[in-house]
């Protein structure tokens, strides 16, 4: 390392190789240590941290714990009896001859260091620079840091050319709010920060560009949660003259090649298993199944058609048979029943297996004789096996209800291995869905994405049996990606919008650049995006998105170290061409 002024070392290189070095270190320090008029600092830098001894205590007059210091001294090896085996330093410390205060701390700490993670999340986001002296949430940022050098070199060896978009766009109806930035020079008008680079990457792909990506930031006006922010980064990809085969495999590669390199976790083999929509509804009752669970959901509204319990009958029935339960206490059977009351189920029948082939449980007196016998055989029921029944007159209603008790009863069963990201492919997306509170359809997942049979399909009378060219990977429950194969036929793309209330006119003026670029001629192309931030949870075994990024908002979408979102003075509101109206 260069030496300049503050440091010929760093905090976290030395070893027992240095003894009798004179070295310079600078830092913050961590903490400070009296043993008898000896003091001992830990001094903490980006790299680690350095035991440093002073014996004249005056030195340390303006000195306390975070403070940033300047030290000289000899390296000499610890006791043996103070040596740190879990630290690379921990056989050294330094002598120290020489210490200058850089940046004396005037203020009072609003937390531990060392303790921060256990603080208020507003407070440690108010103050989120001091929480990154964390170690554990430096080296969240130092792996993020890892593993986008990874991806980029990745890309690059992929034959992938990296190219930025603009963040300054078009406001498009792509599915979530745009964040809309107010014109100066064009008042009345507005730019949109880019929800993803769809559209311009589908022009890189009209310009002759094969292989694009890039780590780009999206922006999207919606609640926050646990797993999404207003801000978010992902690993942007296109590629011409491709099938979906073609970029499931790239995608497969670099989840794979990411997640052994970075994870310590049991990473499921290539190729990952691909599942259909369809079959993930059926199956998980969801569209991002934890594949570590092994239980499946299973459809019993054929065998129980003629049942006699009410609310059962006209239903769509689920059930999930669980082996080896059945001497499980009443206590037990009754959280499965609360929770599902907290989801919204109005209830939840379940029934045993006994030694004696017989069945036990609430329903069972509902039940005829032959309905017994079709449900213990057909669904391969065991002495102490239990079945839990999800039924509701709306098949998603049944599909979703059942996919949270499957994950319900995983989790209180712990049968999820948390040594293993199991990965798999969902594709074959219906293009529409009906929305309940609009009362219309609307696009399932891309509205650029091509249908299995191009125009042709739009012929079909029931909108939801069109299935498109889009997927998703998911790991452990979680979407990490999302793409598809792009629809370059301007008369299909047009129909589509059409089905969900948009007029050719309208789509045209919206989507002008890509409407005039593929009249000049588009090869087939298709990508993906990866979630940078997802990656980096899954890695660090991190439910909350918030821990993975540097500087986010808080849970209600403020910034509160920036004080954004803020009020604009009467003179910046005049230069825009806005005018506050106050709500009444």
């Amino acid at each position: 390392m260069k030496v300049n002024k503050y440091r010929s070392n760093t905090c976290g290189e030395l070893t027992i190789d240095d003894l009798g070095k004179e070295v310079t270190l600078s830092g913050f320090v961590a903490t400070i240590r009296d043993h008898g008029g000896v003091m001992f600092l830990d001094l903490r830098d980006d790299t680690g941290i350095t035991q440093v001894v002073v014996h004249d205590e005056s030195m340390l007059k303006h000195v306390s714990k975070e403070s940033v210091i300047k030290v000289k001294g000899e390296v000499i090896r610890r006791d043996e009896e103070t040596i740190n085996p879990k630290i690379k330093t921990g056989e050294i410390e330094i002598m120290c001859q020489e210490l200058e205060v850089l940046s004396e701390k005037k203020a009072n700490l609003p937390f531990e260091i060392e303790e921060s993670l256990k603080s208020n999340e507003e407070v440690r986001l108010k103050y989120r620079y001091l929480d990154m002296r964390n170690q554990k949430v430096h080296n969240t940022m130092a792996l993020r840091s890892k593993v986008l050098h990874f991806l980029r070199n990745k890309m690059t060896d992929l034959g992938f050319m990296e190219v930025q978009t603009p963040i300054l766009t078009v406001s498009s109806p792509e599915g979530a709010r745009d964040f809309v930035v107010p014109s100066r020079k064009f008042k009345g008008k507005f730019y949109a920060l880019p929800q993803a680079p769809q559209i311009y990457k589908e022009l890189l792909m009209v310009g002759g560009i094969d292989k694009y990506f890039q780590i780009a930031p999206c922006f999207r006006d919606e609640d926050t949660r646990r797993d999404r922010t207003l801000e978010f980064y992902q690993l942007d990809l296109e590629m011409s003259y491709v099938t979906e085969d073609d970029v499931l495999e790239v995608g497969e590669e670099i989840f794979y090649d990411t997640f052994k390199k970075f994870s310590q976790k049991e990473v499921s083999p290539r190729p990952f298993r691909r599942i259909s929509f369809k079959e993930a509804m059926e199956t998980y009752g969801t569209d991002k199944p934890d594949l570590r669970n092994p239980l499946i959901i299973e459809d019993a509204t054929e065998t129980l058609k003629n049942t006699s319990f009410n609310p059962f009958k006209n239903s769509v029935i689920k059930v999930i048979v669980v082996h080896d339960i059945g001497q499980n206490s009443n206590s037990w059977f009754n959280e499965i029943v609360d929770f599902a009351s907290s989801i919204g189920m109005p209830g939840i029948g379940y029934i045993t297996l006994q030694k004696d082939g017989s069945l036990k449980g609430p329903i069972d007196k509902f039940l005829s004789e032959e309905e017994r016998k079709e449900l213990i055989t057909k669904f391969k029921m065991k002495e102490n096996s239990v079945m839990f029944f999800i039924a509701n007159r709306k098949k998603s209603h049944a599909q979703k209800f059942a996919g949270l008790i499957r994950d319900e009863l995983g989790q209180k069963l712990n049968l999820i291995d948390p040594n293993k990201l199991e990965l798999c492919i969902i594709n074959d997306f219906p293009m529409f869905e009906y929305d309940e509170k609009t009362k219309k359809y609307e696009f399932c997942h891309n509205p650029f994405s091509l249908p299995h049979h191009g125009l042709k399909d739009y012929d079909q009378e029931n909108l939801e049996d069109i299935l498109a060219y889009q997927y998703d990977f998911v790991c452990n429950g979680n979407e990490i990606a999302s793409g598809a194969i792009r629809n370059t036929d301007l008369d299909s793309l047009v129909k589509g919008f059409e089905k969900v209330g948009y007029q050719k006119e309208e789509v045209e003026k919206r989507f002008s650049s890509l409407f005039t670029a593929f009249k000049f001629g588009a090869p087939p192309h298709g990508g993906m995006a990866p979630g940078i931030d997802r990656i980096i949870m899954l890695i660090q075994d991190e439910a909350n998105l918030r821990e993975v990024q540097a500087f986010p908002v808080s849970a209600s979408g403020a910034d509160l170290m920036m004080g954004s979102p803020s009020v604009l003075d009467d003179t910046q509101l005049e230069e825009l061409g806005i005018k506050i109206v106050e709500e009444d």
